[in-house]
């Protein structure tokens, strides 16, 4: 039977680390949206069966004028998020719709993962019931402590840096849910409520062109690295009403 999908992508953030004149999942990269990229990303594949994109309750009004008839043309169900990303997530699980066999959970902010990406982690969550992408660490990692002093130099063979898609069973990702009272640590991801499980999540090597977007200077990033990979090309299937929204505003 094949894999029917729900991508969520969490776009609720106040991006308080981005320090750009809008929200980072609204700025553009070459005129585009980057969380309209993003949803290009899933919107029309044939293993999707939804896609559901959460908001900022502060910017529903502005969205709906400039975006909402593109999230529209792509069967894009848009709810309005919460002050955590947390209680945005399970927001957007209660609008699974029955007979998905996995949810895909997708920062908004990653408009570079590639089609081949994304088959591979929801191939490897098919087959394990949780899986991650992820990229290795290269460089020389250091902990460090007061006044900016380095306190010890880590080994980085077994470091990887988590991304997303992060794919789980249904049943797995609503009981990681469920079960976050319990979790002490501070969370980051999605994965770790499920590891908090003990439930063993897969690893699909990624790659860091899979950039997420928390700087200004990330947009540049985004932006060379979907250019320099024949980028201009639109995504599969038609980019909608408002491909170029640099006319508008």
């Amino acid at each position: 039977m094949a894999n029917k999908i729900a991508v969520l992508i969490p776009a609720a953030g106040a991006s308080t680390r981005f320090k750009g004149k809008r929200k980072k999942q609204f700025c553009d990269i070459d005129g585009r949206a980057v969380f309209l990229r993003t949803v290009e990303r899933f919107a029309d594949r044939e293993d999707v069966g939804q896609v559901v994109l959460a908001i900022p309750a502060d910017e529903e009004e502005l969205f709906q004028i400039k975006w909402g008839a593109s999230v529209g043309f792509h069967g894009v169900k848009v709810i309005l998020g919460d002050d955590e990303r947390y209680k945005t997530v399970r927001k957007l699980l209660a609008e699974v719709k029955e007979g998905m066999n996995l949810i895909a959970l997708h920062d908004a902010v990653r408009p570079c993962v590639t089609a081949e990406q994304i088959d591979a982690v929801f191939a490897a969550a098919a087959q394990s019931g949780a899986a991650i992408l992820a990229h290795r660490l290269v460089g020389t990692i250091k902990r460090v402590g007061d006044q900016n002093i380095i306190a010890k130099t880590l080994d980085r063979t077994e470091m990887w840096e988590a991304q997303t898609p992060q794919v789980f069973k249904p049943e797995i990702i609503r009981r990681a849910y469920e079960n976050i009272e319990s979790v002490k640590e501070k969370i980051t991801d999605d994965a770790q409520l499920v590891e908090a499980l003990g439930i063993p999540v897969q690893v699909v090597e990624g790659t860091t062109s899979n950039i997420k977007i928390t700087s200004e200077e990330d947009i540049a990033i985004a932006g060379a690295i979907l250019k320099a990979r024949d980028k201009a090309k639109k995504p599969k299937g038609s980019a909608g009403p408002f491909a170029d929204e640099r006319e508008m505003w």
